[in-house]
């Protein structure tokens, strides 16, 4: 099953989490504060971001991201997938009932 990670300015990560989780397309999504410097159309940049790890199931992942793309306000958002090989059961099992 996997985790999505995702970054997004402030002002839009309260919004794609809680959709996420509504929407039963994640299970759980958390979120952590950080810097990014990144190049983008030849300058470098620094922005304040969230990083939020999306638990979803692989069923769900595709409709996760269709979400976030529709939610998300950068043209090219980080939208990147971790799968676990080695999950606690009683975890999986709860992401699993929690997504639909």
């Amino acid at each position: 099953m996997p985790t999505v990670y995702v970054t997004a300015p402030p002002e839009a990560a309260t919004e794609i989490t809680e959709t996420l989780v509504e929407e039963r397309l994640a299970a759980c999504v958390n979120r952590l504060e950080a810097t990014s410097t990144y190049r983008w159309k030849g300058e470098i940049h620094r922005d304040e971001e969230v990083v939020l790890l999306a638990k979803t199931t692989d069923d769900a992942y595709d409709d996760l991201v269709d979400r976030v793309l529709q939610l998300h306000p950068d043209d090219v958002p980080c939208i990147e997938r971790f799968d676990e090989s080695d999950v606690l059961e009683s975890f999986a099992t709860w992401r699993a009932d929690s997504v639909e």
